[in-house]
């Protein structure tokens, strides 16, 4: 029989960020205590699987959002950069038309091809590092599961990209919600299914709405 093994694409949960900025790859950028909920409740949802890999992105959210799984577990939180969040030009700034970055003229430079995009990485080479870490995993957990703990672009398009989909997208109708679980099963190396899941989907309604979104 061919081995069955599961690899779950885990977004970080909330950040504690005031200020607004689009924080991308910058350090020092944790869970705030609801994101810390998010994190249980992920966890929660993965109790009684049979995962044997935990994986985070190097960046700080990640990581912290990956810590309740792998102690259900008895796991290591490994490390992978292929998981990191996309690289933006606008990172550490506030992003808006009317009060951010954007309604300064010189910005709009880094605007003028959205199907790249040309503001950050392009989704290309996003697809082909997020491939390489569900490879990684996949092999890692033969026979199991793996958890993989990422950031919403990344798994967003390593979901279109699994799924033979265009990359071209409205960002704002991208399937990833905070702690949200992207899960693909392969049958030995070929992908049979993606299922998506949100066991936070309460706690990030409510973020949202705190947020006036």
């Amino acid at each position: 029989m061919t081995e069955r093994t599961t690899v779950h694409l885990l977004r970080h949960g909330e950040v504690h960020n005031p200020t607004g900025l689009l924080y991308g790859r910058l350090a020092d950028f944790h869970l705030s205590e609801l994101g810390q909920e998010m994190a249980v409740r992920a966890a929660e949802a993965l109790a009684g699987r049979d995962v044997t890999v935990v994986t985070s992105s190097p960046l700080e959210r990640a990581r912290e959002t990956a810590a309740p799984s792998a102690e259900q577990f008895g796991l290591p939180v490994g490390i992978d950069d292929n998981l990191i969040e996309a690289e933006n030009v606008f990172e550490g700034q506030v992003v808006g038309v009317g009060d951010g970055i954007l309604k300064n003229p010189r910005a709009w430079r880094h605007l003028y091809n959205p199907f790249k995009p040309s503001w950050g990485e392009p989704y290309q080479v996003l697809a082909a590092r997020m491939r390489i870490a569900v490879r990684r995993a996949r092999d890692a957990a033969r026979g199991h599961e793996a958890l993989l703990v990422s950031h919403q672009l990344p798994i967003w398009i390593c979901r279109l990209d699994a799924e033979n989909r265009s990359f071209v997208h409205d960002p704002r109708r991208r399937q990833c919600n905070l702690a949200s679980l992207t899960s693909f099963a392969f049958e030995g190396n070929r992908l049979v299914a993606v299922t998506y899941r949100e066991p936070a989907a309460d706690l990030a309604a409510r973020a949202s709405k705190a947020r006036g979104a």
